[in-house]
């Protein structure tokens, strides 16, 4: 019977709450790496885990790269979307829905970065075709989740103007203005929504 090697590194496999010093070491920017080394190493030896589990150089350096290209990543998709929103204006969406939109936008992207640290694992292993075709089709399927959030806002505010264009046309007939300007207070009203 073969063991089945385990691909995740050393980094990785430290106790969730190593793991979460070393990520807030490294994002606070105010150590050296080799410092940061030495820390963790020590926090390592203090929870009596075994010398072998300690990190190396190298592979803190190779961690470190991979986490800064991810927040690059992140960045830049933040910028791109600043952007088009300035452009275009911000979709409206309920609040929940823009809640629960970004949680399953951030569990596809920590999922994919699961699939690629995978993939550089030591034996290079390829991201499963499969795995991949559902991971976008979650973001598809998201995606059209904010669209149809986006339509069924703008079909509100186009009934709520309706109808306020009614009222307003009932007030202003009742105030004794001529029915030509209740007509293009009624259409102001309607090209707003």
């Amino acid at each position: 019977m073969s063991k089945k090697k385990n691909t995740k590194s050393k980094i990785q496999q430290l106790p969730d709450d190593i793991r979460s010093q070393l990520a807030t070491m490294l994002r606070s920017d105010s150590m050296s790496q080799k410092a940061i080394l030495e820390e963790i190493n020590q926090l390592i030896r203090e929870a009596g885990l075994p010398p072998e589990d300690q990190i190396s150089r190298t592979g803190l350096n190779r961690y470190f790269k991979r986490m800064e290209l991810a927040g690059s990543r992140m960045a830049e998709a933040r910028a791109t979307a600043e952007v088009w929103t300035s452009k275009l204006g911000q979709a409206p969406t309920s609040e929940v829905g823009k809640l629960l939109q970004e949680f399953v936008r951030t569990m596809a992207f920590e999922t994919s970065m699961k699939m690629m640290d995978a993939s550089d694992g030591e034996e290079g292993k390829m991201i499963d075709p499969k795995s991949l075709s559902q991971l976008a089709l979650v973001i598809q399927r998201v995606e059209q989740a904010a669209m149809t959030s986006h339509k069924v806002e703008k079909e509100i505010r186009a009934a709520f103007a309706a109808e306020a264009a009614d009222k307003a046309e009932t007030i202003v007939k009742q105030a004794g203005l001529t029915a030509e300007t209740a007509s293009e207070i009624r259409r102001q009203i309607l090209g707003i929504a």
